[in-house]
Protein backbone atom coordinates (compact mmCIF):
# COMPACT_ATOMS: atom_id res chain seq x y z
CA UNK A 1 0.00 0.00 0.00
CA UNK A 2 0.92 3.17 -0.88
CA UNK A 3 2.74 5.96 1.92
CA UNK A 4 -0.47 7.96 3.01
CA UNK A 5 -2.87 5.13 2.49
CA UNK A 6 -5.34 3.97 4.65
CA UNK A 7 -2.73 1.75 6.39
CA UNK A 8 -0.31 4.84 7.43
CA UNK A 9 -3.88 6.53 8.34
CA UNK A 10 -4.50 3.52 10.57
CA UNK A 11 -0.80 3.69 12.00
CA UNK A 12 -1.11 6.66 13.28
CA UNK A 13 -4.45 5.78 15.40
CA UNK A 14 -2.06 4.16 18.56
CA UNK A 15 -4.53 1.28 19.68
CA UNK A 16 -6.57 -1.20 17.46
CA UNK A 17 -9.03 -3.68 18.80
CA UNK A 18 -10.36 -7.31 17.67
CA UNK A 19 -12.02 -9.75 19.17
CA UNK A 20 -9.91 -10.09 22.89
CA UNK A 21 -7.00 -8.28 21.69
CA UNK A 22 -5.79 -5.16 22.04
CA UNK A 23 -2.57 -3.76 20.79
CA UNK A 24 -1.19 -0.69 21.41
CA UNK A 25 1.22 0.01 18.56
CA UNK A 26 3.23 2.56 20.33
CA UNK A 27 4.54 0.47 22.71
CA UNK A 28 4.40 -2.39 20.39
CA UNK A 29 1.96 -4.56 23.22
CA UNK A 30 -0.23 -7.13 22.58
CA UNK A 31 -3.20 -7.53 25.38
CA UNK A 32 -5.91 -10.53 25.15
CA UNK A 33 -8.58 -9.87 27.79
CA UNK A 34 -6.87 -6.96 29.17
CA UNK A 35 -3.46 -9.51 29.77
CA UNK A 36 -0.68 -8.54 28.16
CA UNK A 37 0.50 -11.55 25.68
CA UNK A 38 4.30 -11.42 24.42
CA UNK A 39 4.82 -12.01 20.89
CA UNK A 40 8.15 -12.35 19.25
CA UNK A 41 9.12 -9.60 16.76
CA UNK A 42 8.62 -10.83 13.62
CA UNK A 43 4.85 -12.21 14.95
CA UNK A 44 4.11 -9.13 15.74
CA UNK A 45 4.73 -7.58 12.29
CA UNK A 46 2.77 -9.75 10.66
CA UNK A 47 -0.07 -9.42 13.11
CA UNK A 48 0.12 -5.66 12.82
CA UNK A 49 0.97 -5.97 9.16
CA UNK A 50 -2.36 -8.08 8.51
CA UNK A 51 -4.68 -6.03 10.58
CA UNK A 52 -3.77 -2.34 9.33
CA UNK A 53 -4.67 -3.66 6.03
CA UNK A 54 -7.82 -5.77 7.03
CA UNK A 55 -9.79 -6.80 4.08
CA UNK A 56 -6.90 -6.47 1.76
CA UNK A 57 -4.67 -9.83 0.93
CA UNK A 58 -1.62 -9.57 1.74
CA UNK A 59 0.86 -11.11 -0.18
CA UNK A 60 3.31 -13.33 0.31
CA UNK A 61 6.35 -10.97 -0.95
CA UNK A 62 4.51 -8.23 0.46
CA UNK A 63 5.37 -9.63 4.31
CA UNK A 64 8.88 -11.09 3.31
CA UNK A 65 9.40 -7.37 2.58
CA UNK A 66 7.87 -6.02 5.84
CA UNK A 67 9.76 -8.54 7.93
CA UNK A 68 13.43 -9.29 6.20
CA UNK A 69 15.91 -6.57 4.71
CA UNK A 70 16.47 -7.03 0.77
CA UNK A 71 20.05 -8.22 1.60
CA UNK A 72 18.56 -11.42 3.83
CA UNK A 73 18.90 -14.69 2.64
CA UNK A 74 16.58 -17.49 4.42
CA UNK A 75 13.83 -19.53 3.41
CA UNK A 76 10.87 -16.94 3.01
CA UNK A 77 8.30 -18.94 2.15
CA UNK A 78 9.15 -21.48 5.27
CA UNK A 79 9.72 -18.75 7.43
CA UNK A 80 6.43 -16.67 6.19
CA UNK A 81 4.79 -19.84 6.75
CA UNK A 82 6.55 -20.54 10.57
CA UNK A 83 5.46 -16.98 11.70
CA UNK A 84 1.76 -16.93 10.35
CA UNK A 85 1.13 -20.55 12.12
CA UNK A 86 3.15 -19.06 15.45
CA UNK A 87 0.44 -15.98 14.94
CA UNK A 88 -2.48 -18.09 14.76
CA UNK A 89 -1.52 -20.28 17.66
CA UNK A 90 -1.26 -16.83 19.53
CA UNK A 91 -5.01 -16.15 18.86
CA UNK A 92 -6.46 -19.34 18.73
CA UNK A 93 -7.36 -19.55 15.49
CA UNK A 94 -7.24 -21.95 12.38
CA UNK A 95 -6.71 -22.39 8.84
CA UNK A 96 -10.00 -25.00 8.69
CA UNK A 97 -12.51 -22.20 10.72
CA UNK A 98 -10.43 -18.66 10.50
CA UNK A 99 -11.55 -16.43 13.03
CA UNK A 100 -9.08 -13.78 12.29
CA UNK A 101 -6.54 -14.92 9.72
CA UNK A 102 -7.55 -16.48 6.37
CA UNK A 103 -5.24 -17.82 3.49
CA UNK A 104 -5.39 -16.98 -0.05
CA UNK A 105 -4.08 -19.80 -2.17
CA UNK A 106 -0.95 -19.06 -3.59
CA UNK A 107 -1.57 -15.21 -3.16
CA UNK A 108 -1.04 -14.60 0.51
CA UNK A 109 -3.35 -13.85 3.82
CA UNK A 110 -5.90 -11.78 4.72
CA UNK A 111 -6.97 -10.46 7.75
CA UNK A 112 -11.19 -11.32 8.30
CA UNK A 113 -11.49 -10.07 11.87
CA UNK A 114 -13.73 -6.72 12.61
CA UNK A 115 -10.65 -4.43 13.84
CA UNK A 116 -11.43 -1.07 15.10
CA UNK A 117 -9.29 1.72 15.73
CA UNK A 118 -8.63 4.87 18.21
CA UNK A 119 -6.36 7.20 19.10
CA UNK A 120 -7.04 6.82 22.81
CA UNK A 121 -7.42 3.36 24.64
CA UNK A 122 -10.55 1.16 24.53
CA UNK A 123 -12.37 1.35 27.81
CA UNK A 124 -11.31 -1.83 29.73
CA UNK A 125 -14.80 -2.84 31.47
CA UNK A 126 -16.46 -2.86 27.59
CA UNK A 127 -17.51 -6.36 26.73
CA UNK A 128 -15.31 -7.52 23.50
CA UNK A 129 -16.92 -9.79 20.77
CA UNK A 130 -15.61 -13.35 21.45
CA UNK A 131 -15.18 -13.05 25.33
CA UNK A 132 -18.88 -14.71 25.78
CA UNK A 133 -17.73 -17.81 24.00
CA UNK A 134 -15.02 -18.33 25.61
CA UNK A 135 -16.70 -17.44 28.81
CA UNK A 136 -19.18 -20.26 27.98
CA UNK A 137 -16.56 -22.80 26.49
CA UNK A 138 -14.42 -22.17 29.91
CA UNK A 139 -18.29 -22.52 31.78
CA UNK A 140 -18.49 -26.47 29.77
CA UNK A 141 -14.89 -27.58 30.39
CA UNK A 142 -15.69 -26.77 34.06
CA UNK A 143 -18.63 -29.05 34.09
CA UNK A 144 -16.81 -31.79 31.90
CA UNK A 145 -14.08 -31.32 34.65
CA UNK A 146 -16.60 -31.73 37.24
CA UNK A 147 -17.92 -34.72 35.49
CA UNK A 148 -14.59 -36.75 35.15
CA UNK A 149 -14.34 -36.09 38.63
CA UNK A 150 -17.13 -37.60 39.53
CA UNK A 151 -17.05 -41.02 37.06
CA UNK A 152 -13.03 -41.33 38.16
CA UNK A 153 -14.61 -41.23 41.97
CA UNK A 154 -17.66 -43.89 40.83
CA UNK A 155 -15.25 -45.96 38.94
CA UNK A 156 -13.18 -46.33 42.19
CA UNK A 157 -16.05 -47.17 44.27
CA UNK A 158 -17.40 -49.93 42.05
CA UNK A 159 -13.73 -51.25 41.65
CA UNK A 160 -13.75 -51.06 45.61
CA UNK A 161 -17.32 -52.84 45.78
CA UNK A 162 -16.37 -55.67 43.36
CA UNK A 163 -12.97 -56.54 45.76
CA UNK A 164 -15.25 -56.27 49.02
CA UNK A 165 -18.05 -58.68 47.26
CA UNK A 166 -15.60 -61.07 45.72
CA UNK A 167 -13.78 -61.05 49.51
CA UNK A 168 -17.09 -61.48 51.04
CA UNK A 169 -18.45 -64.30 48.77
CA UNK A 170 -15.38 -65.88 49.42
CA UNK A 171 -15.12 -65.91 53.08
CA UNK A 172 -19.14 -67.26 52.72
CA UNK A 173 -17.69 -69.97 50.48
CA UNK A 174 -14.44 -71.18 52.93
CA UNK A 175 -17.20 -70.79 56.39
CA UNK A 176 -19.30 -73.27 54.32
CA UNK A 177 -17.33 -75.38 52.59
CA UNK A 178 -13.88 -75.18 54.07
CA UNK A 179 -10.58 -74.18 52.35
CA UNK A 180 -10.03 -77.70 51.75
CA UNK A 181 -13.20 -77.87 48.96
CA UNK A 182 -12.00 -74.04 47.10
Amino acid sequence: MEPGGRAEELRGLRYIRFGPFQIDQQRQQVYQNGSRIKLQGKVYQVLLTLVLRHGDIVTREELKQALWPADTYVNYDANVNTTVNKLRQVLGDSTDKPVYIETIPRKGYLFVGHAEFSATPFPANKPVSGTEEKTSSKGEADRGGFSRKWITVGVGVLILTGILLGAGIAMLLISHFGPKHL
